[in-house]
């Protein structure tokens, strides 16, 4: 048990309530600063122009007020967004918060509209001019030629107007939809001889618990729950995907792949080489699944038993265990890392409890300069640990960034996740230096839990996306047939690695990310790969290694991942790269074999 309970995040230093004359003013503040930038855009014609204006000193100066102006206002904005998020998030119920979000998503909808007018007036300028001619331009030279692409993308004016206000009653609001009407959903499960109504996160937390049939009532109360609410569930998914399917076709985009492959900065060649690589590395995870099956006395391992605990961690990894280990070994790797950690935990930025109400899973979202704030769902066990130093890796990466711009900042999933997966590998090397094999057991077997969801999950994932986008193009899909598809992804990714009866249907209803993108989940792979990659740059040269790491997530939204990621000779549209990556992974199989014979 932890010595005291859970604790939940502070966002008092933000504002003191959404209530509060403070929050007023800022919100008024916003309302004021976006009312001055459309007039600035309608004075200076920024918009699409079929005469685009030569870039002289009077178009540098129109140039660099715009980006200024909407780099500041998105700036207040997203502060004011945070803020609300960190109610919503946390207490689905809470309608002032509720209200509050609805009525910010208006002044989501009026910048949307600015953005998408400065990427039509950028897309019609001479960037090698512009660039030639302003400080401001070389500052943000990657945002410049991604407009650019975008522009080509992009609606008539009128036409891109009404998709951006039409959004707030299509897919944000089946997204907003999703969130709420999941976080209050719960379910029935026996526990200690005592039937107990529990929030579906937390009937998922105990998919860790060491007890089998725990595990195994704790499955199907799960899977029951998601049938009983499959039906608004699956209606937002199809809107969702609808939505998405039309604007694409719209803006002349080949495919939803092709827009997902561009807000991740990568290319088509490079996610053929990755997904080739993960799909190569499947027998050696089914050879893990396997071996775990064995270790658990069954011939084939059931969904349910996917995180069951190997092993014998003999301290429970209580919260202010977790804690102090993770002080400990940020601050051992770098006093940096170490310092943000101990901010985050001592200004209570984040929220571990899981209660009713609150959202699923765990994210890290940044608030202001280098504040971060993190979700959690806190299970006291090695993957409790785990989820722990993923966000703070996020929060540190966000730290990085504090120095740049909003415009700067704004970095794909591909490596938005390279810092979290980077903590997280601190953390497991450090477990295993002083654990006996018996622990060593336990923290292999979580890792490649983790690694197994990241690989193989994630590809059934993937494919079930690719399938879903193909058949929603014709009709809605059934709850059924979305299930079946999600099946089918299961068996050819896990194969004979899982007892293909028992496998998880309603993973599109758990996963989120269905909801609020498209494709957000190739991007977790590249993560993960791209930080082992580096991971082993860094255990070769590691006082090389800390400036240059620093300076790469500080830049990751300044240039696309191929070129990033050659400042560390890492070529990613090479498959030797991932399977050099998966080395690790297959090597740590080989290790979590050897442990189980040998106990």
């Amino acid at each position: 048990m932890n010595s005291h309970p859970l604790p939940h995040w502070d966002m008092t230093p933000i504002f003191p309530g959404l209530d509060s004359p403070e929050f007023e003013a800022a919100g008024a503040a916003l309302t004021a600063a976006l009312d001055e930038l459309g007039q600035y855009f309608d004075d200076h014609a920024v918009m699409l122009r079929e005469t685009p204006p030569a870039i002289d000193a009077a178009t540098v100066a129109v140039f660099e007020g715009a980006l200024t102006g909407l780099d500041a206002v998105s700036t207040q904005a997203h502060l004011l967004y945070a803020y609300i998020t960190g109610f919503t998030a946390t207490d689905s119920r809470n309608m002032l918060a509720q209200t509050r979000f609805s009525e910010f998503a208006r002044h989501r909808m009026t910048l949307e509209k600015l953005n998408t007018r400065l990427t039509a007036w950028l897309g019609s300028l001479d960037a090698d001019a512009l660039l030639a001619a302003s400080e401001v331009a070389r500052a943000h030279v990657y945002a410049i030629h991604k407009a650019r692409v975008q522009a080509a993308h992009l609606m008539s004016p009128a036409e891109e107007s009404l998709a951006t206000e039409m959004n707030l009653t299509g897919g944000q609001a089946w997204a907003k939809f999703y969130d709420n009407y999941t976080s209050q959903i719960t379910a029935r499960v026996a526990l200690d001889g005592e039937s107990r109504d529990l929030p579906i996160a937390a009937i998922r937390n105990l998919a860790f618990d060491a007890d089998r049939d725990t595990r195994r009532r704790a499955y199907e109360a799960e899977l029951a729950a998601w049938q009983a609410h499959e039906m608004p569930i699956a209606a937002a998914l199809n809107s969702v995907k609808g939505q998405m399917l039309t604007l694409s076709q719209q803006r002349g985009w080949d495919s939803p792949l092709d827009v997902a492959l561009f807000n991740n900065h990568i290319d088509r060649e490079t996610l053929r080489a990755m997904m080739a690589a993960a799909e190569e590395a499947f027998p050696v995870f089914r050879r893990y699944l396997r071996a775990k099956a064995r270790a658990l006395g069954a011939e084939r391992l059931p969904w349910y038993d996917l995180f069951a605990p190997l092993g014998e961690i003999r301290q429970a990894w209580t919260f202010d265990r977790c804690r102090d280990f993770i002080l400990e070994e940020f601050t051992a790797f770098s006093p940096r890392l170490g310092g943000l950690a101990e901010r985050a935990f001592a200004e209570r930025w984040i929220d571990a409890e899981p209660r009713d109400g609150k959202r699923g899973g765990a994210f890290c979202m940044w608030v202001r300069a280098d504040e971060s704030r993190i979700l959690a769902n806190f299970q006291p066990a090695y993957a409790g640990l785990g989820t722990l130093a993923h966000e703070l890796g996020h929060a540190y990466h966000n730290l990085t960034r504090a120095g740049c711009t909003y415009i700067q900042r704004q970095t794909p999933m591909t490596l938005a996740e390279t810092a979290s997966n980077f903590c997280e590998v601190i953390i497991r090397d450090a477990a295993l230096k002083t654990a006996p094999p018996i622990e060593q057991l336990a923290i292999i077997d979580a890792s490649l839990q983790d690694g197994t969801q990241v690989i193989v999950d994630i590809t059934s994932r993937y494919l079930f996306e690719q399938e879903l986008f193909a058949r929603r193009d014709a009709r809605e899909l059934t709850a059924e047939e979305l299930c079946a598809i999600m099946t089918e992804s299961q068996r050819a990714t896990y194969g004979d690695g899982l007892d293909s009866d028992l496998l998880h249907p309603y993973m599109w209803a758990v996963k989120p990310h269905y909801y609020s993108a498209t494709f957000y989940n190739f991007p977790y792979m590249f993560g993960l790969l791209f930080s082992l990659g580096l991971y082993a740059h860094y255990r070769d040269a590691p006082e090389d290694f800390l400036a240059r790491y620093d300076d790469l997530l500080a830049a990751t939204g300044m240039a696309d991942a191929a070129t990033l990621t050659a400042r560390f000779g890492i070529d990613t549209r090479d498959v030797e790269f991932w399977r050099a990556s998966l080395g690790l992974i297959v090597e740590d199989v080989a290790r979590f074999e050897k442990l189980c014979a040998a106990l």
